[in-house]
Formats: structure tokens, C-alpha cells, sequence
């Protein structure tokens, strides 16, 4: 829950105005989970050095929540990433974890 909690914060933050769409999805004995927003999308400058320690372009923070999320979901065999959606309208990032329930 910290790692969608850190990623739902991320966006409301991000997102003056629009939308933010949570959804978990059941692929290859995956759960994977994913936050679409509207908001700003993220910098081209720093997206390569996303989930690595102290990398913010925000005004608040010190840019560790997102390093703390990459180490998490390693730590449970998934993995995190992001990208800024393809209209140029914000940014989704996603959540792969192994499923505990096989999908059919």
C-alpha cells in the first residue's frame, strides 16, 4: 500500500486539474496496477533518473519516495516504471507484482 499510496500522492500533487484513473489489471500471473493522470507529465530531463535517490523537480520533498517504491516492489519480485502518456497529458506510472491468485 505505501508504493500506490506514494504513486496516488504523486498525482494529486501533479494534477491541477483533470483526472487521475487507478486500475489493477491481471496479466501473465502478474497483478499489475497502474496510475494515468492528466497533470504535467514528467520531465524529460529527469525521467531516465526517476527512482533514484534525491531526483524531485517538485517544490516539496526530497525526492526518495519514488526510490523507496523501486526498492519495495524489487523487494517483493516486481518491478516499477513510468512513462508520460503518448497525447503529451500527464504521466502513468505502473506497479507489476507477482499475483498470489493465477488468472485464468
Amino acid at each position: 500500500m505505501r508504493i500506490l499510496s506514494e504513486i496516488a500522492c504523486n498525482s494529486i500533487k501533479f494534477t491541477k486539474k483533470g483526472t487521475i484513473l487507478i486500475k489493477l489489471e491481471g496479466k501473465d500471473n502478474q497483478a499489475i496496477i497502474s496510475v494515468k493522470d492528466t497533470g504535467q507529465g514528467i520531465d524529460a530531463e529527469i525521467l531516465p533518473k526517476l527512482f533514484t535517490k534525491f531526483t524531485t523537480k517538485s517544490d516539496r520533498g526530497v525526492g526518495l519516495g519514488l526510490f523507496i517504491c523501486k526498492s519495495i516492489a524489487e523487494a517483493h519480485g516486481g518491478k516499477i516504471w513510468a512513462e508520460n502518456n503518448s497525447d503529451n497529458i500527464g504521466a502513468t506510472f505502473y506497479l507489476s507484482l507477482p499475483a498470489l491468485v493465477r488468472y485464468a
